[in-house]
Parts: structure tokens; C-alpha cells; sequence
């Protein structure tokens, strides 16, 4: 009977001792568990997103006026996806009272064709904030919204970033140009700088290509008060950049047809400044020849 205790009291002893060691054990796996999901939650650089590249519209979140807004962003993509290729990534602006979709056409055989991927994005109230519109909107911080969004797409480059814009939208890409650095390039159309923009000291050297029409009545080549800005005339535009980049002080000059292109090179960094002024043009210029030269342009940088 003594021996039968004395087997029961040992047997006991060693179950609770197993226990207690299996019990001690799974605390520590709980907590070094914790632990990785606390470390991962507090994750500064967490593994983006992989997104498949394709044509779509998506939405940027954006609060205006103290009002959450919903922004659509049209992505025109390749026609058939290369996944070994990374593609050029060419913004583009529409004018004041326009829509997005202006630029799915004028662009869309450059995109099908695997050329780059087009972004065009909606201004709000069809109008981007340059200081006088009808839009409160922060539209730089917008595109930096959208940059941030497409950070998590495959076969994208954004070492190869580069921006178009026309009228109101040609002010927003000087913006862009002025206040970022996310672009290579830019072409200005049918704008040009205004006194209400002055290039800032830490405007970083942007290769641009200035298109003005010489019989704009929207926004005179000459300059002056429009929409309660003051326009640069569109030669000076193009100086100021060239000045601003250190670029030669005395363009290369060449006659195309009735046309003149001014030529600004040696700038910093490589860049230069072009400015095509169209002598018979007028607010509503840029045709398909225009968009391969700037595309042609935009490459070499």
C-alpha cells in the first residue's frame, strides 16, 4: 500500500512538473507573439501594395473646405502589360471648366501602345487652385495623394515622371514644375508664368517646353490681367526659367514655318527650356504633332 502511495505521489509530481514547463513554455511563445504583431503594427516601412497596372478610374480622398471630397483619377494603361518593363508615367491637366477625359483620346495611342501610362486627374469644380479660381482645393498636395496611390503599382517609373497641361491646366503644371520635384519635364500649353508665381529659390532644375499661340485671345502671348491674374508675356515666361537654371542667356532661334522655337541650353543639371511660339495659333492649338514633339521632348530627359 506504502509503495502504491509513493508511485501515486511521484507520478503526481512529475505530470504537475511537465505541466508547469508546458505552461511556462506557452507564456513565452504568447508573448514573443505579442511582440511581432506589436513590432509589425508599428511597422514604419510596411511591404506596399502590389497593384496589377490596368486601365481604370480610381478615387483620391481629399478634404476641401473642411469637406471630405471624392476625386477621380483616370489610369491609362497599355493595351497588353509588358511585367518586364517599367513605364514612363506622363500626367496630364485639363483647362478650366474641362473634364479629365478630354486627354483619354488625344493620348490613348501612346498608351495602348505601351509609349507610357497617362494620369489624368479632375480638378475640382473642373478647375485647378491657382489662386483666383473657382476650386479651394490644394491641388499640389492632391498630386502628391495620387503619386502616393500609384506607389503601389507594378510597372511603374517614377524616375521617368513628366507632366502636360493646357490653359488652366498649363498653370497647374508650372505649379508642379515650381513647387515639386517630382517631374523630369513639363509642357506648359497655351499659359505661361505668372507674377503671382515667381520661381522659388528652391525650385529644382525641370527641362520645359512652352507652347504659346500668337493669336490667343484666352490668354495673350503678350501678357497682362486675365481671370484676376497677371500673365508674364510668353517669351519672358520661358527666360525666367532659362535665368532661373543658369541656362545660356541667348537662345538658339529657329524658323519653322511661320513659327519661331526658342532654344535655352546648358542649363543645370542638363535641362532645357523650349518655347514655341505659334504665329497663327490660338487658344485651342495643341494637335497631334505638337503632343509627339513634347512626347519626343519629354524622352530625352
Amino acid at each position: 500500500m506504502n509503495i502504491n502511495i509513493k508511485f501515486l505521489y511521484s507520478a503526481l509530481y512529475f505530470v504537475l512538473k511537465i505541466n508547469f514547463k508546458l505552461f511556462i513554455f506557452s507564456l513565452i511563445i504568447s508573448a514573443y507573439a505579442c511582440d511581432q504583431g506589436i513590432d509589425s503594427m508599428n511597422d514604419p516601412d510596411p511591404d506596399p501594395i502590389d497593384i496589377s497596372l490596368s486601365t481604370k478610374t480610381i478615387t483620391i480622398s481629399q478634404v476641401i473646405d473642411g469637406i471630405e471630397q471624392i476625386r477621380p483619377v483616370i489610369i491609362q494603361a497599355p493595351s497588353v502589360i509588358n511585367p518586364a518593363i517599367n513605364y514612363p508615367i506622363v500626367f496630364a491637366f485639363h483647362g478650366n471648366g474641362g473634364t479629365n477625359r478630354s486627354w483619354v483620346n488625344r493620348l490613348n495611342s501612346y498608351t495602348n501602345s505601351g509609349e507610357f501610362v497617362g494620369i489624368y486627374p479632375q480638378g475640382f469644380l473642373q478647375s485647378w487652385n491657382l489662386g483666383q479660381e473657382a476650386s479651394n482645393a490644394d491641388d499640389v498636395a492632391f498630386v502628391n495623394l495620387i503619386i502616393e496611390e500609384l506607389q503601389n503599382y507594378n510597372n511603374l517609373d517614377f524616375d521617368k515622371m513628366y507632366a502636360i497641361g493646357t490653359s488652366n491646366g498649363s498653370g497647374m503644371v508650372n505649379k508642379l514644375g515650381i513647387e515639386t520635384s517630382h517631374f523630369k519635364a513639363i509642357a506648359p500649353v497655351v499659359s505661361q508664368l505668372m507674377e503671382s508665381s515667381p520661381l522659388l529659390s528652391n525650385t529644382q532644375p525641370i527641362s520645359v517646353f512652352q507652347i504659346n499661340g500668337a493669336a490667343d485671345s484666352v490668354i495673350p502671348i503678350g501678357g497682362g490681367p486675365r481671370f484676376g491674374h497677371l500673365f508674364l508675356d510668353a517669351l519672358e515666361s520661358a527666360e525666367l526659367w532659362s535665368n532661373h537654371f543658369s541656362c545660356n542667356s541667348t537662345p538658339d532661334i529657329e524658323t519653322i514655318g511661320e513659327d519661331t522655337l526658342y532654344v535655352f541650353t546648358d542649363c543645370n543639371n542638363g535641362k532645357e527650356i523650349r518655347y514655341l511660339r505659334v504665329e497663327n495659333g490660338g487658344h485651342g492649338l495643341l494637335n497631334s504633332q505638337m503632343i509627339d514633339d513634347i512626347w519626343l521632348f519629354f524622352q530625352r530627359f
